[in-house]
């Protein structure tokens, strides 16, 4: 869920969605089965297409650019397809989008392969092609009996890839004050940006803006789902994929196979009650590494209290006067705040946010401005379309619409919840104001009854998905469905820091049907030393 027009627009994962009646997306289970001529015969033409699985090239600059993928360490060497869909799934016969895939095929022989294993990473507007390769090792253990397969969603990377701005006018936005304190003149700038940003988008990427939501997107899967040949989706969702996991699910319920939703979205809040939440959240996760830098003999402060008070005062000495980095690009306050964000999603990361903040102190900004372009998707090339993508999928979900009166009467409960995260997430709440397209709910529909049990993974220290988002999606999915495992961690999501315990509860339950005992909690193990 990284990407950054504004931080707090970045830091919001899981957009909101209603689920409306569409038409039919299937020939069996939910949506029925195509037939007759015309639209009718474009659909059936839809559902028997067949996937064409070649090498993967190098991913796109969309994609966020590099190398093709290197082959497995068995030699399975990586492969991409491309799926046609509907444009629009409420005219399953009319113009098509293409989405880009990825697969490693299993290691298992046909009696032990249970089918197809896909991901979605998170965001939205993380490019699944991308992250799945990079990602793999992590996976590893899945792939004795899966298939493991990724996607880029519509709206991202290779799939009909949302682009707005140029790199020019995307770095400029970068440095963009999106803490407007200093009178209304920087309130307007703000908002200034923020149109032209959304005129952009529509001059360039028009076509596809209405088409781009989480429901869209579930759609697609289960037209992935027939053409993988598998009866049930097997999926892994992390961060945003946990609510296109639960939309799907809510769709689609008897199409559920074994399913983990890790760093869990809340479904029941509007994005206002949400940017709060996660406000708490990254200022819990902040604490938590203050306090570690304390306790390994930190250089930033001798206590929590003193660290924070530091990272608030060089932001505010940036917002003045931006710091020079290799003479041709600046570090200003909110790149700072970008850069803490990037830090705290993975615990791993705290001893390169401790030595980033002490070179800052001396004037040195590149290792933070490193963090802060890995946050918003900028690269060697250039930039890849994440930001894009995220604010278009958002904004297609959402039907929040704030005003700025609506972030000065609410900025006071953002203050006390974090006095370091507090004003850049309440002011990105505008992120979707003066959007081209309407969105479509406050809240997504994950009710699913009648789906299989799936596994719900909530971290206690999960800054972007608070760890109560888990238990209220277990209470909306509907009674026996969601299965709660509790992972008393620190960082975003729970399988990916490679914890023990969720590992083996994760892939008892992936590989063999185990479900966890409810109540389950697995233990910290913490993070050793500095680099």
């Amino acid at each position: 869920m990284p990407t950054r027009r504004t931080t707090a627009a970045a830091l919001l994962s899981g957009a909101v969605l209603l689920s409306a009646s569409l038409a039919a997306c299937g020939p069996a289970g939910e949506g029925g089965a195509g037939g007759g001529g015309g639209e009718e015969d474009d659909r059936g033409r839809i559902w028997a297409q067949s996937l064409n699985w070649k090498d993967c090239p190098a991913p796109s600059p969309l994609q966020g650019g590099g190398e093709a993928p290197e082959p497995l360490p068995d030699g399975t060497r990586w492969q991409c397809a491309t799926m046609r869909a509907p444009l629009d799934w409420d005219r399953p016969g009319g113009e098509t989008v293409d989405v880009a895939l990825i697969r490693a095929a299993s290691r298992a022989d046909a009696a032990d392969r249970i089918g197809s294993l896909l991901f979605n990473f998170g965001g939205p507007g993380e490019s699944g092609v991308a992250t799945l390769p990079a990602l793999a090792p992590d996976y590893e253990q899945l792939r004795s009996r899966y298939d493991l397969v990724s996607f880029d969603p519509r709206g991202v990377g290779a799939s009909a890839g949302v682009t707005c701005l140029d790199a020019e006018a995307a770095q400029a936005m970068t440095e963009q004050d999106d803490t407007p304190d200093d009178g209304d003149d920087e309130v307007t700038a703000l908002l200034q940006a923020r149109q032209r940003y959304a005129d952009a988008c529509a001059r360039k990427s028009g076509r596809v803006l209405p088409h781009v939501g989480t429901e869209d997107a579930a759609r697609d899967m289960d037209l992935l789902r027939h053409l993988l040949g598998d009866d049930k989706l097997h999926y892994f969702g992390i961060s945003y994929g946990t609510e296109l996991g639960g939309v799907y699910a809510h769709l689609f319920p008897r199409h559920v196979g074994r399913a983990v939703l890790d760093g869990v979205v809340d479904p029941t809040l509007d994005r206002m009650e949400g940017a709060l939440a996660q406000t708490g959240g990254f200022q819990l996760a902040f604490d938590h590494f203050a306090q570690w830098c304390v306790d390994t003999g930190c250089a930033l402060g001798d206590t929590p209290e003193e660290i924070t008070r530091l990272v608030m005062d060089l932001e505010e000495t940036l917002d003045d006067e931006p710091l020079a980095v290799d003479g041709e690009r600046v570090l200003t306050g909110s790149q700072l705040v970008d850069a803490v964000v990037r830090a705290l999603y993975l615990e791993t990361a705290w001893p390169a946010l401790e030595v980033g903040l002490q070179l800052v102190a001396a004037d040195e900004g590149e290792t933070l401005l490193g963090l802060a372009d890995a946050l918003g998707g900028r690269h060697a090339g250039g930039w890849s379309d994440q930001q894009d993508a995220q604010a278009a999928i958002t904004c297609a979900d959402r039907s929040d619409r704030y005003t700025v009166d609506d972030v000065l009467e609410r900025s006071a409960a953002f203050e006390k919840a974090s006095p370091l995260f507090g004003d850049s997430m309440v002011w990105g709440a505008l992120e979707c104001t003066g959007w081209p397209v309407r969105g479509k709910a406050e809240h997504p529909d994950v009710s699913a009854p009648g789906a299989q049990p799936i596994l719900l993974v909530g971290n206690t220290g999960d800054p972007a998905t608070p760890y109560e988002g888990a238990a209220r999606m277990a209470e909306r999915l509907g009674k026996g469905v969601g299965v709660e495992l509790t992972y008393e961690g620190e960082g975003h999501g729970a399988y990916d820091s490679g914890n023990t315990c969720v590992r083996t509860a994760v892939n008892a339950y992936l590989l063999d049907g185990t479900v966890p005992a409810a109540g389950t909690v697995c233990e910290r193990e913490p993070l050793q030393g500095k680099e």
